[in-house]
């Protein structure tokens, strides 16, 4: 007797808009690798971001500038193989679109091209609109990011929260309102006040993710190392730990050093 396959329903940038206007809130992690990638699909997540916080939690980069466009497609690659559901999103790397729309068009096309991947990201509003345009031209969904743009820490200096002063905050929602315009599919809002992640998730018609922009916002998003407690040292208060795996992880692996070393590993049953 066969079983009949389970019947998968891809998420798409038409399924997410409908999330939003029917009120269901929006699930987003990264995702760097293959293996991780699959447990985070079959889990249900709607959207998996490539993201260039990858040059941190991989690489062990201080900040995410460091990594490159050719990093992050080999990761994007990991990533779409695993995949049967979620809606992909890559991260355009620092130096890879800003200043230049035609870099960034090249940028887009090439992460779109040889990782399957089905949008890309990029930080900024007004200052990086013909790159967002050129892109958008070319038919590659693009989703927005505001409010703590990681790529320019060097320019704010810190990683505090942003936008909470009155002329920042109408910047942030005339930037949001011109990515909609001119053809986003959907935001990002990082470490911002949670009345103005509400503001403007209400404002727009496109979905808007949060990250420390409180609970407002149509969907969430957290770095996957931090969700699950990888991760040790980064403690903003925007993060939930729903696991300890540094302890889990290293317990095990101590435990398996004490066994090879006492040899009670491999067993009698643990060999040919």
């Amino acid at each position: 007797m066969s079983v009949a396959k389970r019947e998968i329903k891809r998420i798409t940038t038409h399924v997410l808009h409908a999330m939003k206007e029917k009120g269901e809130k929006i699930s987003m992690l990264t995702a760097y690798d293959f293996s991780m990638a699959r447990i985070l699909d079959e889990a249900g997540i709607d959207i998996l971001l490539v993201g260039d916080s990858a040059s941190n939690v991989m690489a062990g980069h201080e900040t995410t500038l460091p990594i490159t466009l050719e990093q992050m497609i080999y990761h994007a690659q990991s990533v779409i193989r695993a995949v049967e559901r979620a809606f992909v999103v890559v991260d355009l790397p620092f130096g890879s679109y800003q200043g230049n729309s035609t870099k960034a068009l090249n940028s887009a096309i090439a992460i779109m091209k040889e990782s399957g991947a089905h949008a890309v990201k990029l930080e900024g509003g007004a200052e990086i609109e013909e790159s967002v345009r050129r892109i958008l031209s070319a038919g590659v969904p693009v989703m927005g990011h505001l409010g703590l743009t990681p790529q320019s820490i060097y320019k704010f200096g810190t990683y505090s929260v942003r936008a909470k002063e009155e002329a920042e905050a109408q910047k942030l929602l005339e930037d949001a309102k011109l990515l909609e315009e001119i053809g986003c599919f959907a935001i990002v809002l990082e470490k911002i006040p949670a009345t103005l992640g509400r503001k403007v998730s209400e404002s727009l018609h496109i979905p808007v993710i949060g990250i420390g922009a409180g609970n407002g916002t149509d969907g969430q998003v957290l770095v996957v190392h931090d969700m699950l407690g990888i991760t040790k040292d980064f403690n903003p208060r925007f993060l939930r730990r729903y696991l300890n795996l540094y302890d889990t992880i290293k317990g095990a692996v101590e435990h398996y050093v004490s066994d090879v070393k006492l040899g009670n590993f491999p067993n009698d049953e643990e060999q040919y």
